[in-house]
């Protein structure tokens, strides 16, 4: 016996109201998926020395790791990308640029200097080498955050004067966010750096995030994505 399949009859009213349910679940989903881009968390580009790199600290507990955490913390969803290389000078820094700071960065966290001024360099050589760095972040339209450093008293005044006034000269030329000193309130405290009185350790690190948060979100708060 032949088994027949009995046509599907729809009315016109059952019709439209199917069109109707489809056309308003592809609107949502169009709707939907600038809201998902736009909740992305803010990919930040920390660039630095052995500071930012975390030397002699156990993994996860760098100054970008604390940072994110931090931030996180507070609410802001941030992603922070480590870019730091151990004894890297400002030149240094600026000659891998283009390849540390990745495609669809919204941000960049300068923190260099601090070498240059170990290894006695003229301050003009690092102020030029930062200056380029901050022309590239312009012309890419990435906020930039510089972070300053201070050169040692045994370096003599004139070399201090020179040094120390590299970072506000930059921030008030470029126009960019600046934290006068990376390790305000840590450097020279035995009890908050490492045996070789340089680097801060894991709880001068979190010294060194807690006093420049609010410097870092009130960076934050004024980037357009």
């Amino acid at each position: 016996m032949k088994r027949f399949l009995r046509p599907v009859v729809v009315s016109y009213g059952h019709f439209r109201r199917v069109v109707q349910v489809l056309a308003v679940a592809t609107a949502a989903s169009l709707a939907f998926a600038p809201a998902q881009a736009a909740t992305r968390p803010l990919r930040i580009v920390a660039l630095g020395d052995s500071l930012t790199a975390g030397y002699g600290l156990p993994a996860g507990q760098a100054f970008p790791d604390a940072l994110q955490r931090a931030l996180k913390a507070d609410g802001v969803d941030v992603e922070i990308v480590n870019a730091g290389v151990s004894g890297d000078t400002a030149a240094g820094g600026l000659a891998r640029l283009d390849w540390s700071v990745p495609e669809g960065s919204d941000a960049l966290i300068v923190e260099l200097g601090a070498n240059d001024m170990l290894r006695g360099f003229d301050p003009g050589e690092t102020e030029k080498s930062l200056a380029q760095i901050l022309d590239k972040a312009r012309a890419a339209h990435l906020p930039t955050l510089l972070t300053g450093m201070r050169a040692a008293p045994n370096l003599g005044l004139d070399y201090q004067h020179r040094f120390d006034a590299i970072y506000p000269e930059l921030a008030s030329r470029y126009g960019v966010a600046l934290y006068p000193f990376f390790l305000e309130g840590v450097a020279g405290d035995p009890r908050l750096n490492q045996t070789d009185g340089l680097h801060p350790n894991r709880e001068g690190v979190g010294l060194i995030v807690k006093a420049m948060l609010p410097t870092v979100e009130a960076f934050l708060a004024g980037i357009k994505r």
